[in-house]
């Protein structure tokens, strides 16, 4: 199954984004990898490899990143863990990571998962013509 991490400036965004996603899919290796060590906000390598590390079950990583340093953050990590398949999805971060944990817990496949994402930033809350 792959497996999802979520990454934000804020740990108790990414906690929550986690939580949302869990409610739906229950079975979906997930992790939420947010804030710096001494519990700021900012992004972390080593929470990031660490929750790659703990979700992987050998078929990839999905990751999603809020924004700015979380990207570039999690560019290095993907980098120095070479050997661990790793895709950064661009997708709006709540509801890009519903999906992916949806599709990874039906064990779609990483391609299939990054493919499908983009659908997420289709998504709109209001009609058009609200």
């Amino acid at each position: 199954m792959v497996g999802i991490v979520i990454v934000s400036h804020s740990k108790k965004l990414a906690e929550g984004v986690v939580e949302i996603a869990r409610m739906m899919a229950a079975e979906a290796p997930l992790a939420a990898a947010g804030g710096l060590e001494d519990g700021g906000l900012g992004t972390s390598f080593e929470r990031i490899a660490a929750a790659v590390k703990e979700v992987d079950q050998g078929d990839g990583v999905g990751v999603l990143m809020d924004m700015g340093s979380a990207v570039m953050t999690t560019e290095m990590v993907c980098e120095a863990l070479d050997d661990t398949r790793i895709r950064m999805l661009d997708a709006p971060l709540v509801e890009g990571a519903v999906l992916a944990a949806v599709e990874a817990q039906m064990e779609t496949s990483l391609d299939d998962i990054a493919a499908k994402i983009g659908e997420a930033r289709e998504v709109h809350k209001i009609a058009a013509d609200a």
